[in-house]
């Protein structure tokens, strides 16, 4: 047992699992790791968030925040933030992205549907006090692009040109957009189903205040499965029927839409350039179908016009040409 595993053990002994089993929960793109703790008939979850490179203390504040507005994040049952661990609520390993999957498209309509009434929920709700979602976290996560698919494609990209296109399409969104709380990771894989027909939230640490499209963005223009146009479309009506917003949403959408796609296509091919996670790569081309898409909207133009000077067509990747290359 590894020094780290002794700590999580300890802190489970502590807050009364000492004769549970803590059994390892298969993980993602970060340092968190996650165990199920199972006794008898009780279950809970033990995330494990090792300093310095995770800090829970977002999680469990957001956590809470939404179940203060009566949405279902996990009960935090225990805490040390200082060592990084955290016992949650076990909401079940009945998860959105396989019951869709495996569904039909009735289910997947009203389990999209229900996904919608939450940010509707949500968008309801005073916002968390988290930092904002502001002008240079978009330019940032943008760049992400330049920085990380470029470089692997051989491009030698005019960066200035990129940050000033950005600029110009930001400068276009309507001001009077409400400000939400933004969970930034609204998908389907991030949505528990659970047994009292409710939706549970997972992964929402970073969570910050900003646009209400940003999430319904998230959940519609998935990286990790494909969304029909005609879903799409129908749950973007749903939200409108039900939150009635009263600014430019549609160029919202779209602006965050690129905004989110070009940012996940830096971080895929990152995950695989500087962590060594190979099976990244493999989808992009599903969330550069999407880029694409975002990008023929008319507020996009300066964005578009730059990604047509700088990446050619043969070099962005629809057909998964990046994938099949770059797959380690």
């Amino acid at each position: 047992m590894s020094e780290r595993d002794s700590v999580v053990r300890g802190f489970a002994d502590a807050h009364g699992w000492g004769a549970a089993e803590v059994l390892p929960i298969p993980g993602d793109a970060s340092f968190r790791r996650y165990f199920r703790i199972v006794e008898g008939d009780r279950r809970a979850i033990l995330m494990d968030a090792p300093p310095p490179e995770e800090d829970p203390q977002p999680f469990i504040d957001v956590a809470r925040y939404l179940t203060g507005q009566g949405l279902r994040a996990p009960a935090i049952l225990a805490a040390d933030a200082a060592q990084g661990l955290v016992l949650l609520e076990d909401f079940g390993d009945v998860r959105m992205r396989e019951t869709v999957d495996a569904g039909d498209a009735q289910a997947e309509h009203a389990i999209y549907a229900q996904a919608i009434e939450t940010l509707v929920q949500l968008h309801a709700s005073s916002p968390a006090d988290v930092a904002p979602y502001d002008r240079a976290v978009y330019q940032r996560e943008a760049g992400l692009l330049a920085e990380w698919y470029c470089p692997a494609r051989g491009l030698d990209v005019d960066l200035a040109g990129y940050a000033r296109a950005w600029d110009a399409v930001l400068d276009g969104m309507d001001a009077t957009a409400p400000a939400v709380t933004v969970l930034r990771d609204y998908h389907a894989e991030n949505i528990m189903l659970l047994a009292d027909g409710g939706q549970g939230l997972l992964d929402f640490q970073d969570a910050l205040v900003g646009d209400p499209a940003y999430d319904l963005v998230s959940l519609l223009q998935d990286a990790r499965r494909d969304v029909s146009p005609a879903l799409e479309a129908e749950m973007i009506a749903h939200y409108r029927d039900l939150a009635r917003p009263a600014y430019d949403f549609d160029t919202a959408y779209h602006v965050l839409g690129a905004q989110r796609n070009a940012k996940i296509v830096g971080i895929f091919v990152r995950l695989w350039k500087r962590d060594g996670k190979p099976r990244y790569p493999l989808m992009i081309p599903r969330v550069w179908g999407a880029l694409e898409r975002d990008l023929a909207h008319p507020a996009l133009a300066p964005v578009a016009a730059w990604f047509d000077a700088n990446i050619p067509a043969e070099l962005r990747d629809p057909a998964g040409t990046l994938g099949g290359e770059f797959a380690l």
